[in-house]
């Protein structure tokens, strides 16, 4: 009963959706994580008729919604950014738009956690400077390098310690560490991508948007992350690490155990989407960042798509785009003998 009084509430409350931000595009082009795979993201943009084969713009009016999760698992995320930040100018001048999801893995960039770090990502900043850059590294920090190593085995030679620190730091890693950090060229550019976005009656988020973290306006929650990944060493960077924020967030799509909370204690997933949904004014919720390696998804009605079909070559998926003009939802699919498949989601509002 206490659920049904909490979602008839927030149905009736509604708080933001005077907030829907106008119009839709007529045509807009979903893409999901692509992981640092170039040849995947060409191959996507040319099937989706919004890049020439000069790597241009050739999309008119649509509108790009790039999903998010760009970087890691693979070495040419730096490539497809510069191509992005290229295009979303074109985009501009010919009535389009490119619009960049924050994703969890460009925060981790920024907050420097390398676990999923491709080595092809570091050597795509290599430059005949390298070299001399990192030696000049090693000589400002050498006795801050020295107390780090020795903390876990004291007594090591300083000769050892440079020789494992130089195995460690590859050529270019440096270069993307200060690309990559706060303030950084690449640490400012993450700082302007939007967390959740909604182009007519359709809301986009890297991860998805629970009940609790949509209790806030769009423009709010995107502020929140853009603070957090300023520079400075007092910034709060907390919300990069939200289980419940948009760019973690897979509650829409999947429920697993939870120690600390009864899983009774929270709303289903349908009646989540649903007070998502109605907060914003909204018809549907795409998401990427939980794969769906059979294909782009149409869940609880029509009204959540899945879109990261584990596109790069890491996770061996189909490449995929999501297409939405007006009513019509199409999702696109490579096969495994290179043609390209259209299926129809919907042609309505979602059920």
């Amino acid at each position: 009963m206490l659920r049904l009084l909490v979602l008839l509430a927030s149905l009736l409350l509604a708080p933001f959706a005077l907030a829907a931000q106008g119009a839709a595009p007529a045509r807009i082009v979903a893409v999901g994580d692509l992981h640092g795979d170039y040849e995947a993201w060409e191959e996507i943009a040319r099937a989706a008729g919004i890049v020439d084969t000069k790597g241009g713009w050739s999309g008119g009016g649509t509108a790009l919604v790039q999903m998010g999760d760009i970087t890691d698992r693979g070495p040419d995320s730096l490539r497809i950014i510069r191509q992005l930040q290229r295009l979303a100018g074109e985009a501009t001048a010919a009535g389009g738009q490119v619009i960049v999801l924050l994703g969890n893995h460009e925060a981790m960039n920024v907050t420097g956690d390398l676990r999923y770090v491709h080595p092809g990502e570091y050597e795509a900043f290599r430059d005949r400077r390298s070299r001399a850059v990192r030696l000049d590294v090693w000589a400002t920090q050498r006795d801050r390098l020295a107390e780090l190593y020795r903390a876990d085995k004291p007594g090591l030679p300083i000769d050892e310690i440079k020789r494992r620190w130089l195995a460690e730091t590859p050529l270019g890693m440096i270069e993307h560490r200060r690309s990559w950090r706060a303030g950084g060229d690449l640490g400012l550019w993450a700082a302007t991508l939007p967390a959740v976005v909604q182009l007519g009656p359709t809301l986009f988020a890297h991860g998805g948007l629970s009940a609790e973290r949509s209790a806030e306006e769009i423009a709010t929650i995107n502020r929140r992350h853009q603070a957090a990944l300023a520079p400075g060493d007092e910034v709060d960077r907390s919300v990069l690490d939200d289980p419940l924020g948009p760019i973690w967030y897979r509650g829409n799509v999947v429920r697993e155990a939870d120690d600390t909370e009864p899983q009774s204690a929270r709303l289903s997933r349908e009646e989540e989407l649903a007070t998502v949904l109605a907060r914003y004014g909204a018809q549907r919720l795409v998401v990427a960042h939980t794969p769906s390696r059979d294909g782009i998804a149409d869940d609880l009605g029509g009204r959540l798509l899945r879109i990261d079909t584990g596109i790069s070559r890491h996770y061996g998926g189909p490449a995929s785009y999501l297409e939405i003009a007006g009513d019509r939802i199409t999702a696109h699919q490579r096969e495994s003998d290179g043609s390209w498949t259209s299926r129809i989601l919907s042609e309505g509002a979602p059920r």
